[in-house]
């Protein structure tokens, strides 16, 4: 979940300033944490919760979202706003990359790939349950899962074109010239993966995913994600200076589904 909320704080200067280029200063003074990073906690939080039962879980995601939405106005997309500040309950359609930037937890709190794939469908379908919407937040949950349980690139890029249909065969050259602002997860999902897949270490794997522009925060979220799991140290300096960008409560709340995410992980070993 690191991962993602420093992908989404190293992203937020450049969503609506776009850069196409590895070389920018990683944080700067308008760095700050987004709905991304929000949404990414509060999914955690509601899993954490009721963590092997759906019905459950899904209530206690949908409490959660709601809980850290109207508590952090951090600014939130129309449809999804008038969700969390209404309280609704019910999903409205949607195929946006929000689903695939928040499921991180997933990744690592579940130890099967069916899990993985049942509770990644649960966190998206309260708000995203088009077809599209689930399918992109399983696919970044499976890529994480399958990253910290020792698949290499390779047998990670196959699996998801495989089984989600991306086209990872595109380089981040060739995707990079053309590409603009998208919110969907078919034209943000898969590039945010090959900019994992294209990296050499987490920081260059954030670097990649900014420098292709789009929805810069969202995209780092998810490559970061992946990348997190991956390479598995985070460099120092990177973790304390996201860290110091959080309040408390947040900062908190990632500590206990650390805790909750490690034990689960040494009882399945």
């Amino acid at each position: 979940m690191l991962g993602a909320i420093i992908g989404d704080i190293v992203g937020s200067p450049y969503e609506f300033h776009n850069i196409k280029t590895t070389d920018f200063p990683f944080f700067c003074e308008q760095s700050k944490y987004t709905d991304d990073t929000v949404m990414t906690i509060a999914v955690a939080s509601g899993l954490c919760q009721c963590l092997d039962d759906p019905e459950a879980s899904r209530e206690a995601i949908i409490d959660a979202m709601h809980d850290f939405g109207n508590q952090y106005k951090v600014g939130y997309g129309g449809n999804f706003a008038q969700w969390i500040f209404k309280r609704h309950r019910q999903p409205y359609g949607s195929y946006g990359n929000g689903s695939a930037m928040r499921v991180s937890s997933v990744g690592w709190l579940y130890n099967s790939l069916n899990d993985v794939e049942r509770y990644a469908e649960i966190s998206a379908a309260v708000t995203h349950n088009h077809p599209e919407g689930i399918k992109g937040a399983q696919a970044v949950a499976t890529a994480i899962f399958m990253a910290r349980t020792g698949s290499t690139k390779k047998q990670i890029c196959h699996h998801i074109t495989s089984r989600y249909g991306y086209d990872l065969s595109r380089t981040l050259d060739q995707i990079r010239p053309n590409y603009t602002f998208s919110e969907i997860c078919q034209t943000s999902v898969p590039e945010a993966i090959i900019a994992f897949l294209e990296s050499d270490n987490f920081e260059d794997a954030i670097r990649k995913a900014i420098s292709l522009g789009g929805d810069s925060d969202t995209i780092g979220a998810i490559t970061g994600s992946i990348a997190e799991a991956f390479y598995h140290d985070l460099p120092k300096w990177i973790v304390d200076d996201a860290l110091s960008r959080l309040d408390d409560q947040l900062r908190d709340t990632i500590i206990y589904y650390q805790e909750i995410s490690l034990h689960r992980i040494m009882c399945k070993q």
